[in-house]
């Protein structure tokens, strides 16, 4: 009996264990599948998760904006086809292969003076850079102004735009763009606050051009050739010129200041892609904060004979001769034999070789180390000279072939019939395209106020307005033109893409014309 219950609980303990381990079989095997499952979900997400960034990644490449340098080929390539498409008898030649090879390799050579000053600037930028005085300098400034950092935005911009309204001040401002990038970053904004402060402030004094002789001068010129007996009134050029200078500057000024409290806020509200913030943080970020703030007895030294060559630079080109100042006239020539007021690009690169080796020699650097920082500066200048002279090629193609004199000719006759403010409103904006076209500010008042000017005054209407109306419009088209050397080169030396820098000035762009047409239509009716 005993032998048989024993029998008995045995195996119900066999069958309890039985039933154990399949349960914990099935569980087991739950688990695993569940997991399997989760395994396979995870997978299936991760995919999901690459699979958009690739996506993203190929739409990102889908709209990447070229080079300038593809932008600019792309322009000269264009316009050769162009002068194919027009008959043999309206003055234009066809453009040939050679011709178009050769635009940018002439270019280089006609803007060579250009060339020469950028590559010392850089050759110079780079011994004061190796000094460390610069960001020393600045470092001071910043802790000083803690807080009110965007002061220095509206007195900046002014003082560039009143180089622009009186001396046309364009492309020496590319020897700035260092300076000020560096200074706008250290006080917390990005380089983009750098060179609008620059470009625009600059730009919009060229824009209201008071007695610019590139501008105002050479359009005075042309048009008294053209006008018998014709003598502008210069105080309605500058009454009007001011007018347009002082409201397209405090647009410029709204717009960048609100920009800059917008970065100085959130750094996430920037314009700029990763690539451009990290390039310009690379050239112009201040990488050791302890050695910035240390302001040495030769540093200060340095910074002072910097300060000198910059304000030597804007009194040697501002024309006093057209103002009848003639003090500097036999007391200036000693050094380069071209007193100051006719100073240009290949003296005031003498000038800043010069101050590159006395730099070097107060911060006690040895002939090798000068030689050195010198030529790794000139390096990195190298792409805004080749963006300059490809630039510059499209220029060529255009008087090579005589396409540019065809459009001017075509769009006066267009505006033939058309009186008052309509005749103002579409002056403007044939300037705005010619201005695309020929860059050059005294070069574009040479070729076409005499037949612009010239038919404003046959229409009986104000040949002043017309030549305020030819700054206007090629003062706003040369701060965004791609054809423009000081555009593109400004924007290499600051590290921002020109696809960026439309994005940021479009809406001061149409802020400025709608105002510029208002001012100039106003002015068509009265005068």
């Amino acid at each position: 009996m005993k032998e048989e219950n024993k029998k008995t609980s045995t195996a119900k303990k066999a069958s309890t264990t039985k039933k154990t381990t399949t349960a914990k079989k099935a569980t087991t095997a739950k688990k695993a599948t569940a997991t399997k499952a989760t395994t396979a979900k995870k997978a299936v997400a991760a995919k999901a998760v690459e699979t958009k960034k690739v996506e993203e990644v190929k739409k990102t490449k889908k709209f990447k904006m070229p080079s300038a340098f593809t932008i600019l080929l792309a322009i000269i390539i264009v316009l050769a086809l162009v002068t194919h498409l027009i008959p043999n008898d309206k003055g234009v030649t066809g453009a040939t292969l050679a011709n178009v090879v050769m635009s940018p390799v002439t270019g280089f050579v006609e803007a060579i003076d250009v060339i020469i000053f950028v590559m010392v600037l850089g050759g110079f930028l780079g011994i004061v850079s190796k000094t460390r005085a610069l960001e020393s300098g600045i470092g001071r400034i910043v802790k000083k102004l803690k807080g009110k950092e965007l002061i220095m935005i509206p007195i900046l911009m002014t003082l560039f735009s009143l180089g622009g309204t009186t001396y046309g001040m364009a492309e020496e401002t590319i020897a700035f763009y260092a300076l000020i990038v560096t200074a706008m970053m250290a006080a917390g904004f990005d380089s983009m606050v750098g060179a609008a402060i620059i470009l625009l402030g600059a730009g919009v004094g060229v824009l209201g051009s008071t007695v610019n002789p590139f501008a105002v001068g050479a359009a005075v010129d042309a048009l008294s050739k053209t006008i018998p007996g014709f003598v502008p009134n210069q105080t309605v050029i500058i009454t009007l010129g001011a007018l347009l200078w002082i409201s397209s500057l405090l647009i410029a000024i709204f717009f960048v200041m609100r920009y800059a409290r917008q970065v100085r806020a959130d750094k996430e509200k920037t314009i700029l892609s990763k690539e451009e913030i990290e390039e310009a943080e690379a050239l112009y970020g201040s990488k050791n904060k302890a050695e910035v703030f240390e302001l040495t007895g030769k540093r200060k030294l340095v910074l002072t004979v910097f300060a000198i060559c910059f304000v030597v630079m804007i009194i040697s080109l501002i024309p006093w001769g057209d103002f009848g100042v003639t003090i500097f006239k036999n007391t200036t020539h000693l050094l380069t034999g071209v007193p100051f007021g006719e100073w240009y690009f290949q003296e005031l690169a003498a000038w800043f070789f010069i101050l590159a080796i006395v730099i070097g020699l107060i911060y006690k650097m040895d002939e090798k180390d000068i030689v050195s920082s010198f030529i790794d500066g000139a390096a990195d200048m190298m792409s805004v000279v080749l963006v300059i002279a490809v630039s510059r090629g499209i220029k060529v193609i255009m008087d090579s072939t005589g396409l540019g004199n065809y459009i001017l000719e075509n769009a006066a006759n267009m505006l033939k019939g058309i009186t008052g403010v309509p005749f103002t409103i579409m002056s403007y904006i044939v300037y705005v395209g010619l201005s695309f076209l020929i860059p050059s500010t005294s070069g574009l008042a040479g070729a076409s106020m005499p037949i612009m000017g010239g038919l404003a005054y046959q229409l009986g209407l104000s040949p002043e307005v017309m030549i305020m109306v030819f700054c206007a419009a090629c003062g706003l088209v040369n701060l965004v033109t791609p054809t423009s050397a000081v555009v593109i080169g400004g924007l290499a030396v600051s590290k921002i893409n020109f696809s960026t820098w439309m994005k940021f000035v479009g809406k001061v762009l149409l802020t400025i014309f709608i105002v510029n047409v208002i001012i100039l239509s106003m002015a068509m009716m009265i005068l």
